[in-house]
Protein backbone atom coordinates (compact mmCIF):
# COMPACT_ATOMS: atom_id res chain seq x y z
CA UNK A 1 0.00 0.00 0.00
CA UNK A 2 1.46 3.28 -0.66
CA UNK A 3 1.69 5.82 1.57
CA UNK A 4 3.63 9.04 0.47
CA UNK A 5 5.26 11.88 2.92
CA UNK A 6 5.45 14.98 0.63
CA UNK A 7 7.86 17.27 2.42
CA UNK A 8 6.56 20.81 1.11
CA UNK A 9 6.11 24.59 1.43
CA UNK A 10 6.39 25.64 -2.12
CA UNK A 11 4.26 26.14 -5.60
CA UNK A 12 5.72 22.74 -6.93
CA UNK A 13 4.39 21.27 -3.57
CA UNK A 14 1.17 22.66 -3.79
CA UNK A 15 0.55 21.02 -7.19
CA UNK A 16 1.97 18.02 -6.07
CA UNK A 17 -0.04 17.86 -3.16
CA UNK A 18 -3.19 18.86 -5.56
CA UNK A 19 -2.48 15.57 -8.02
CA UNK A 20 -1.88 13.58 -4.80
CA UNK A 21 -5.23 14.52 -3.91
CA UNK A 22 -6.94 14.19 -7.22
CA UNK A 23 -5.41 10.77 -7.67
CA UNK A 24 -6.07 9.74 -3.97
CA UNK A 25 -3.10 8.81 -3.11
CA UNK A 26 -2.75 8.38 0.77
CA UNK A 27 -0.33 11.08 1.53
CA UNK A 28 0.73 13.94 4.05
CA UNK A 29 1.61 17.32 3.22
CA UNK A 30 4.29 17.98 5.84
CA UNK A 31 5.61 21.90 6.46
CA UNK A 32 8.68 23.17 7.91
CA UNK A 33 6.96 25.72 10.36
CA UNK A 34 8.66 28.57 9.12
CA UNK A 35 5.06 30.51 8.00
CA UNK A 36 2.53 31.28 10.74
CA UNK A 37 -0.24 31.14 8.43
CA UNK A 38 0.78 28.26 5.42
CA UNK A 39 -1.35 28.42 2.73
CA UNK A 40 -4.02 25.40 3.22
CA UNK A 41 -3.40 22.18 1.05
CA UNK A 42 -6.01 19.67 -0.10
CA UNK A 43 -4.31 16.45 2.41
CA UNK A 44 -3.57 16.06 5.85
CA UNK A 45 -1.14 18.11 7.07
CA UNK A 46 1.97 18.55 9.54
CA UNK A 47 3.58 21.39 10.86
CA UNK A 48 7.14 21.54 12.19
CA UNK A 49 10.76 19.31 12.51
CA UNK A 50 10.96 15.55 12.45
CA UNK A 51 14.00 16.60 15.11
CA UNK A 52 16.66 15.67 12.31
CA UNK A 53 17.60 12.53 10.52
CA UNK A 54 16.81 10.41 13.55
CA UNK A 55 13.52 11.62 14.11
CA UNK A 56 13.02 11.35 10.32
CA UNK A 57 13.30 7.96 9.87
CA UNK A 58 11.70 7.49 13.42
CA UNK A 59 8.46 9.16 11.48
CA UNK A 60 8.95 7.05 8.47
CA UNK A 61 8.37 3.91 10.29
CA UNK A 62 5.74 5.05 13.06
CA UNK A 63 3.66 6.18 9.75
CA UNK A 64 4.47 3.39 7.78
CA UNK A 65 5.53 5.91 4.74
CA UNK A 66 6.45 4.20 1.22
CA UNK A 67 8.02 6.97 -0.69
CA UNK A 68 9.14 10.47 0.53
CA UNK A 69 8.73 13.33 -2.11
CA UNK A 70 10.79 16.37 -1.43
CA UNK A 71 9.15 19.56 -2.76
CA UNK A 72 10.50 21.58 -0.36
CA UNK A 73 12.68 25.12 -1.39
CA UNK A 74 15.73 24.62 -3.37
CA UNK A 75 17.76 26.19 -0.56
CA UNK A 76 16.14 24.27 1.89
CA UNK A 77 19.35 22.06 2.15
CA UNK A 78 19.14 21.00 6.03
CA UNK A 79 15.82 19.45 5.30
CA UNK A 80 17.00 18.02 1.71
CA UNK A 81 20.26 16.33 3.08
CA UNK A 82 18.15 14.88 5.85
CA UNK A 83 15.40 13.43 3.80
CA UNK A 84 18.55 12.30 1.63
CA UNK A 85 20.33 10.52 4.61
CA UNK A 86 16.56 9.25 6.16
CA UNK A 87 15.39 7.70 2.96
CA UNK A 88 18.80 5.49 2.78
CA UNK A 89 18.64 4.71 6.32
CA UNK A 90 14.85 3.77 6.18
CA UNK A 91 15.00 2.32 2.59
CA UNK A 92 12.29 4.71 1.84
CA UNK A 93 12.30 5.82 -1.80
CA UNK A 94 12.99 9.26 -2.52
CA UNK A 95 12.64 11.75 -5.15
CA UNK A 96 13.18 15.65 -5.62
CA UNK A 97 10.48 17.79 -7.14
CA UNK A 98 12.62 20.87 -7.95
CA UNK A 99 12.03 24.29 -10.48
CA UNK A 100 14.71 24.40 -12.35
CA UNK A 101 17.19 27.36 -11.90
CA UNK A 102 17.11 30.88 -13.84
CA UNK A 103 19.57 31.30 -16.30
CA UNK A 104 20.64 34.68 -17.50
CA UNK A 105 19.41 36.28 -20.66
CA UNK A 106 19.84 39.55 -22.94
CA UNK A 107 19.66 42.54 -20.40
CA UNK A 108 20.60 41.02 -17.43
CA UNK A 109 23.10 42.41 -15.39
CA UNK A 110 23.88 38.81 -13.06
CA UNK A 111 26.93 38.04 -10.73
CA UNK A 112 26.47 34.63 -9.34
CA UNK A 113 28.36 33.99 -6.16
CA UNK A 114 28.33 30.56 -4.47
CA UNK A 115 26.97 31.51 -0.67
CA UNK A 116 25.31 34.34 1.61
CA UNK A 117 28.78 35.42 2.36
CA UNK A 118 29.86 35.95 -0.95
CA UNK A 119 26.71 38.39 -1.42
CA UNK A 120 27.68 40.24 1.22
CA UNK A 121 31.55 40.66 -0.34
CA UNK A 122 29.75 41.53 -3.57
CA UNK A 123 27.96 44.46 -2.30
CA UNK A 124 29.61 47.75 -2.73
CA UNK A 125 31.73 49.64 -0.03
CA UNK A 126 29.54 52.51 -1.22
CA UNK A 127 26.17 53.22 0.75
CA UNK A 128 23.52 52.05 -2.04
CA UNK A 129 19.75 50.76 -1.53
CA UNK A 130 19.84 47.01 -1.55
CA UNK A 131 16.81 45.04 -2.30
CA UNK A 132 17.41 42.07 0.23
CA UNK A 133 15.13 39.29 -1.76
CA UNK A 134 16.26 36.35 0.82
CA UNK A 135 13.92 36.03 3.40
CA UNK A 136 14.82 36.49 6.97
CA UNK A 137 16.55 33.45 7.80
CA UNK A 138 19.98 34.93 6.54
CA UNK A 139 20.54 38.39 7.51
CA UNK A 140 22.89 38.54 10.33
CA UNK A 141 25.63 38.25 7.68
CA UNK A 142 24.77 41.78 5.73
CA UNK A 143 24.95 43.43 9.14
CA UNK A 144 29.17 43.78 8.08
CA UNK A 145 27.87 46.17 5.57
CA UNK A 146 25.97 48.32 7.67
CA UNK A 147 25.92 51.14 5.27
CA UNK A 148 23.42 50.39 3.05
CA UNK A 149 20.17 51.04 3.21
CA UNK A 150 18.19 47.32 3.43
CA UNK A 151 14.42 46.80 1.64
CA UNK A 152 12.55 43.22 2.99
CA UNK A 153 9.40 41.84 1.62
CA UNK A 154 8.49 39.06 4.43
CA UNK A 155 5.30 37.14 4.46
CA UNK A 156 5.09 38.01 8.09
CA UNK A 157 5.99 40.46 10.31
CA UNK A 158 9.46 39.86 11.74
CA UNK A 159 9.11 38.44 15.87
CA UNK A 160 12.56 39.73 17.08
CA UNK A 161 14.76 43.20 16.13
CA UNK A 162 16.14 42.56 12.67
CA UNK A 163 20.63 42.68 12.75
CA UNK A 164 20.12 45.50 10.05
CA UNK A 165 20.40 49.23 11.62
CA UNK A 166 18.57 51.00 8.48
CA UNK A 167 16.26 48.19 7.02
CA UNK A 168 12.57 49.04 5.54
CA UNK A 169 10.19 46.19 5.74
CA UNK A 170 6.95 45.34 3.24
CA UNK A 171 4.76 42.78 4.12
CA UNK A 172 3.12 41.19 1.63
CA UNK A 173 2.50 37.16 0.24
CA UNK A 174 3.22 36.23 -3.69
CA UNK A 175 3.04 35.91 -6.66
CA UNK A 176 4.12 39.25 -7.46
CA UNK A 177 4.28 40.78 -10.82
CA UNK A 178 6.70 42.56 -12.32
CA UNK A 179 5.23 45.73 -12.65
CA UNK A 180 4.36 45.48 -8.95
CA UNK A 181 8.10 44.81 -7.92
CA UNK A 182 8.91 47.44 -11.05
CA UNK A 183 7.30 49.87 -8.97
CA UNK A 184 8.47 48.76 -5.47
CA UNK A 185 12.16 49.01 -6.17
CA UNK A 186 11.49 52.36 -8.28
CA UNK A 187 10.07 53.74 -5.25
CA UNK A 188 12.38 52.50 -2.71
CA UNK A 189 15.55 53.93 -5.38
CA UNK A 190 16.64 50.75 -5.40
CA UNK A 191 20.36 50.28 -7.05
CA UNK A 192 20.92 46.19 -6.21
CA UNK A 193 19.31 43.27 -5.90
CA UNK A 194 20.71 40.36 -3.90
CA UNK A 195 18.24 36.95 -4.46
CA UNK A 196 18.52 33.62 -4.44
CA UNK A 197 18.67 31.53 -7.63
CA UNK A 198 15.13 29.74 -6.95
CA UNK A 199 13.88 28.92 -10.37
CA UNK A 200 10.91 29.02 -11.14
CA UNK A 201 7.87 31.80 -12.68
CA UNK A 202 6.31 32.57 -8.98
CA UNK A 203 9.34 34.67 -7.85
CA UNK A 204 11.12 35.64 -11.04
CA UNK A 205 9.59 39.08 -11.10
CA UNK A 206 12.30 41.03 -9.37
CA UNK A 207 14.83 39.72 -11.90
CA UNK A 208 12.73 40.79 -15.06
CA UNK A 209 11.86 43.85 -12.88
CA UNK A 210 15.34 44.46 -12.11
CA UNK A 211 16.27 43.86 -16.03
CA UNK A 212 13.66 46.75 -17.08
CA UNK A 213 15.42 48.82 -14.05
CA UNK A 214 19.13 48.04 -15.26
CA UNK A 215 19.69 47.00 -11.77
CA UNK A 216 22.61 44.59 -11.19
CA UNK A 217 21.74 41.52 -9.43
CA UNK A 218 23.84 39.29 -6.74
CA UNK A 219 21.84 35.88 -7.29
CA UNK A 220 23.63 33.23 -4.49
CA UNK A 221 23.94 29.71 -6.13
CA UNK A 222 21.77 26.75 -5.01
CA UNK A 223 23.79 24.32 -2.44
CA UNK A 224 25.60 21.52 -3.43
CA UNK A 225 23.40 18.37 -2.44
CA UNK A 226 24.28 15.00 -2.51
CA UNK A 227 22.92 13.25 -5.59
CA UNK A 228 19.43 12.50 -6.02
CA UNK A 229 16.91 11.34 -8.43
CA UNK A 230 15.54 15.16 -9.42
CA UNK A 231 12.53 15.81 -11.76
CA UNK A 232 10.46 19.21 -12.40
CA UNK A 233 7.48 17.14 -13.37
CA UNK A 234 4.43 16.82 -11.42
CA UNK A 235 3.51 13.69 -13.92
CA UNK A 236 7.04 12.23 -13.71
CA UNK A 237 6.89 12.25 -9.84
CA UNK A 238 3.10 10.39 -10.28
CA UNK A 239 4.73 7.69 -12.84
CA UNK A 240 7.65 6.90 -10.60
CA UNK A 241 5.00 6.80 -7.62
CA UNK A 242 3.82 3.30 -9.49
CA UNK A 243 7.48 2.43 -9.97
CA UNK A 244 9.47 3.39 -7.31
CA UNK A 245 11.52 0.21 -5.46
CA UNK A 246 11.47 -1.44 -8.46
CA UNK A 247 14.27 -1.89 -10.69
CA UNK A 248 12.96 0.61 -12.83
CA UNK A 249 12.26 3.42 -9.81
CA UNK A 250 15.42 3.06 -8.28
Amino acid sequence: MTRVLLLGGTTEASQMARALAKAEVDAVFSYAGRTAAPIGQPLPTRIGGFGGVDGLVGYLRTERITHIIDATHPFAAQMSANAVDASQMAQVPLIVLQRAPWQAGPGDNWHSVPDIAAAVSALPEAKSRVFLAIGKQNLTAFAAKPQHQYLLRLVDPPEEPLPLPDVSIVIARGPFGADEDERLMTEHRITHLVAKNAGGSGAEAKLIAARALHLPVILIDRPALADRQETDSVDRVMEWLGHAGTERGV
